[in-house]
């Protein structure tokens, strides 16, 4: 936010204040807050950036909706469908823009797939195939009260909710909304209450078929993370989180590998995307109402562990 041009640090806000001052005194920003709505009703600040666990997503959203400034809320956009769509109608009513963070949809990579399935060179899209396989995270024993991204009430999920979140929003953003959704999720491992496996068939409305499988408690051999986009002449395959290549194959013979750099700060890109936008200068592909697709999209696909 320092870095990108016409766009301004000017206050943070933490519950502890001494680290909230340590931090604001470490990276030059001018004003330090112990309290949320003290920041938000600061009349320097003109934009809000809600960097909380999705808990406090749709909360912090109408304080700052009625303060009449645009919102920057990170991923997933909240615990639940129906929050998101909440957040929606609140910023709408308030005629404030509502962006969340998902930077994929700016980084270099993940448009140069985009650019490579639209050129035509994998021929028709048949179908998407997600593989993550993931080793317990260390902290996962130490249960939910300790780690908030296994705490439903909290992030709404586990480890599928954070991390298959980006995937799927890609996905969303490469392919389209999914129309519908088969899943099955469990706990498999029981350290924890919410699913550690999901395993899925989906369809995009344009016809696509996807399946996917994520599971947070394999062997450390097993670690896995790819996605393939399967065509009528060929195939692209990625990683999401592990690498930055883009792998290409084809029927003519091509079989290259693209390889990327990531900008120092990685929200760089979709936050310059929301500065521009802000400005009338361009636009953010990074809404309210594609992020709260993903979170439809992951409700379903955990529904048979939420029973919902």
């Amino acid at each position: 936010m320092q870095k990108v041009d016409n766009s301004r640090l000017v206050a943070v806000m933490r519950r502890n204040g001494e680290l909230a001052r340590d931090y604001a005194q470490r990276h030059g920003v001018g004003k330090w807050y112990d309290d949320a709505d003290a920041l938000i009703a600061d009349p320097e600040v003109n934009a809000i950036y809600i960097a909380t666990p999705p808990n406090a997503h749709l909360e912090l959203t109408r304080k700052a909706a009625a303060a009449g400034k645009p919102v920057y809320v990170e991923k997933p956009m909240a615990r639940t469908h129906a929050e998101c769509l909440e957040m929606i109608r609140i910023c709408e009513a308030a005629g404030v823009p509502l962006f969340v963070a998902y930077y994929r949809r700016t980084l270099p990579n993940f448009l140069k797939i985009k650019s490579l399935l639209e050129s035509g060179v994998i021929g028709d899209l048949r179908y998407v195939q997600v593989l993550m396989n993931q080793p317990a995270h260390p902290d996962v024993k130490t249960g939910p009260d300790e780690n908030w991204r296994i705490n439903p009430d909290i992030s709404g999920g586990g480890y599928f909710y954070d991390l298959g979140s980006h995937q799927l929003d890609f996905l969303d953003y490469l392919l389209g909304p999914v129309k519908s959704v088969r899943a099955l999720a469990k706990n498999q491992a029981g350290w924890y209450g919410v699913e550690d496996i999901v395993s899925a068939g989906f369809e995009f409305e344009s016809g696509v078929m996807g399946s996917g499988v994520w599971c947070f408690t394999t062997s450390e051999v097993a670690k896995t993370d790819m996605t393939t986009l399967v065509g009528s002449k060929g195939q692209i395959s990625y990683p999401s989180f592990w690498d930055t290549y883009v792998d290409l194959e084809t029927d003519a013979g091509v079989n290259e590998r693209f390889t990327f750099e990531m900008p120092e700060h990685i929200q760089t890109f979709l936050i310059t995307s929301i500065v521009q936008e802000l400005l009338g200068e361009g636009s953010c592909p990074s809404t309210g109402h594609s992020a709260a697709r993903t979170n439809w999209v992951m409700e379903e696909m955990t529904a048979s562990m939420r029973k919902i």
